[in-house]
């Protein structure tokens, strides 16, 4: 305990004392069957006892001559230190203890008067000069409040903030902080432990704080912690980086951009919750341990605009965004934080905070189905350069990670009038072929997240293929569609998705990339590698060298052509890459070499421009989204 709050409870607690003592006296001297040496000495206690209050009663009733030279005394005192610009809590404790005994006496003296039959005007100027001397204490006594909290605030401990000068956006919100699940937001877990001002300051806190509400200052003392303590809350938001986002703002900033923000703001907002809100709880329960539901109220009033920046945020994506995979990440994290913000505000003075909170996680709940109803809507009519994959696959594949490991993934779905489960894209959306040999892949699934899943890869797969007709290039069309299903599988691999969509469905896809790839070499080369067809008869004529030769000259046309296009397109899966290049030089070079071994005697040397193995480092430039140009 800090000298400061031991002299508070030693000056609150001897006027207890006496007051209690003397009712203990008055009522051992009510009894007639006392003697009258016992009722003697209990008539001296009781004037002792009066003796030590620090204004004498006879003094009050003497024209309360002794109020005044105690309040002059008094006054003298606090005025000394008012006009003195130096914080006392510098001065040592010493002075500090002096201080708040002044105080406290200031306190006193202008209760004792209140409680007097003050009928004079000079009795009433008394006190009015009691309580003006009291407002200067007290108001030097908030000054130095504000001022201890504010010159001593702490901010979080830099390995919990240093993620937010990080551009990865993919750390794992459970790596941040370790006790997520705890909701009881006690500080028996070091991990949970911040120090938002320095310890040993708080015992002076508290003591001022008692002083003032004992002084019926609590309004005053309350106002000094909440301005500052939103202070040191807004300075924590900007180190956190979470600004504001408008409904204008959302619709106008760019997908990817919002992404990361959003991303950003969901885990800045989580460690915040937790650790920052649970410990300014716990500061305010302690300094105002003793002065009731105070301590709740100060809270609730230094969260309220956090709170309702929140709640701000939350209403500008529900409103703003119809991006499914937003608007769950969001509302994860709304209902990740619902057990820690009702036991943060528990009581009446949070009620509000508590009840809205819940109502806009609602709200969002609603935002999602209406943005999982209008998914079906989600198709691009233009193709992706270079035949890669396409944003489409990605948006609709990312979603359905998320969505995977969402904590709403079921009441998420839109429900029909029954009730019952619907998937949000519906096959009639389709065309009948496709949507009719799709389905059978459905007839073995009884989960409605697996169905709803199974049916949005269906339809991707739909508007994929009108997307490749678009492209003039029949060769591209199959990387394209190669590309994308590749996409598809390696993200259900990846994700650990493959027991949702079954073995058979994903094998039937590994089966449709290999035949894309069959069709784009046969689209690609066979015309080509037709030039290099043995279809002579064995003729020496000069009109079969002739031919020979101009087929050479066609195929080395042709091959810097397709070298020149297709090293501008792109295959971003490596191995899919690879896989190509191996299977399409195998081809191509066999064809060359049987050509140029059996016509060199015809073609003659000079004829021949490259040697197998230059064919072979041409090829293997294919696909990296680099144009290129043989000389």
């Amino acid at each position: 305990m800090g000298d400061c709050e031991y002299v508070a409870l030693q000056l609150e607690g001897e006027e207890n004392l006496i007051a209690a003592a003397k009712h203990i006296v008055r009522a051992l001297g009510s009894n007639k069957n006392l003697t009258k040496d016992v009722k003697k000495i209990l008539a001296d206690v009781g004037a002792q006892l009066s003796n030590m209050a620090t204004i004498d009663d006879t003094m009050v009733e003497d024209g309360k001559s002794g109020i005044e030279e105690q309040l002059s005394i008094v006054q003298e005192k606090i005025l000394s230190w008012v006009v003195d610009e130096s914080m006392t809590w510098c001065w040592g404790p010493d002075e500090v203890a002096e201080y708040l005994t002044a105080a406290d006496e200031a306190r006193k003296l202008t209760e004792r008067l209140k409680n007097q039959c003050l009928n004079s005007e000079e009795d009433k100027e008394l006190l009015r000069r009691a309580l003006d001397v009291l407002q200067m204490a007290m108001l030097r006594l908030e000054k130095e409040f504000k001022h201890m909290l504010l010159q001593h605030k702490r901010p979080f401990e830099p390995e919990i903030m240093s993620f937010c000068s990080s551009e990865d956006v993919s750390v794992d919100e459970s790596s941040i902080i370790s006790c997520a699940d705890d909701s009881s937001f006690g500080r028996t877990s070091e991990e949970f432990v911040i120090d938002l001002v320095h310890p040993y300051v708080i015992p002076d806190l508290k003591c001022i704080a008692r002083l003032m509400f004992m002084s019926n200052y609590d309004h005053e003392c309350c106002q000094a912690y909440v301005i500052a303590r939103k202070e040191a809350l807004d300075e924590c938001l900007f180190n956190l980086e979470m600004e504001k986002l408008s409904i204008e703002d959302v619709h106008k900033m760019e997908r990817g951009i919002l992404n990361f923000k959003i991303k950003r703001w969901v885990r800045a907002i989580k460690i915040f919750v937790r650790p920052y809100l649970a410990n300014e709880k716990w500061l305010c329960d302690q300094i105002f341990a003793d002065a009731g539901s105070a301590s709740l109220v100060c809270f609730v009033e230094v969260a309220k605009a956090l709170m309702l920046q929140l709640q701000n945020y939350a209403e500008a994506i529900s409103i703003g965004c119809r991006q499914p995979e937003n608007l769950v990440l969001i509302l994860d994290m709304y209902n990740d934080l619902l057990p820690q913000i009702d036991a943060l505000f528990l009581d009446v003075a949070g009620s509000s905070i508590r009840t809205e909170y819940h109502e806009v996680w609602k709200r969002l709940g609603d935002s999602v189905r209406v943005a999982l109803l209008a998914f079906e809507n989600v198709v691009s009519s233009n193709p992706f350069a270079g035949g890669g994959t396409h944003p489409l696959t990605r948006y609709i594949m990312n979603y359905i990670q998320l969505l995977a490991t969402s904590n709403h993934t079921f009441n998420l779905l839109p429900k029909n009038q029954d009730g019952a489960t619907v998937s949000p894209l519906s096959p009639n959306t389709s065309p009948a072929t496709e949507v009719e040999s799709m389905s059978k892949d459905f007839s073995g699934s009884c989960s409605p997240i697996a169905l709803h899943f199974q049916s949005l890869t269906s339809n991707l797969e739909v508007s994929l293929h009108d997307i490749s007709k678009l492209y003039t290039d029949s060769s591209l069309q199959y990387l394209f569609l190669m590309n994308n299903i590749r996409y598809m599988v390696q993200n259900v691999e990846n994700s650990g998705l493959g027991h949702i969509f079954g073995d058979e469905r994903i094998h039937k896809h590994n089966r449709k990339i290999r035949k894309h790839a069959t069709d784009y070499e046969r689209a690609t080369w066979s015309s080509i590698l037709s030039l290099l067809k043995d279809e002579s008869n064995s003729s020496s004529s000069s009109i079969s060298r002739t031919l020979l030769k101009e087929r050479l000259r066609s195929f080395y046309v042709a091959f810097k052509e397709v070298y020149k296009t297709q090293t501008a397109w792109i295959i971003s899966d490596v191995q899919l890459r690879e896989d190509l290049r191996i299977s399409t030089s195998l081809k191509v070079i066999q064809a060359y070499r049987t050509f140029v071994g059996r016509q060199m005697h015809h073609i003659g040397e000079k004829h021949i421009r490259y040697n197998a193995e230059d064919l072979q480092d041409y090829l293997f430039d294919f696909f990296e989204g680099i144009p290129k140009i043989i000389a």
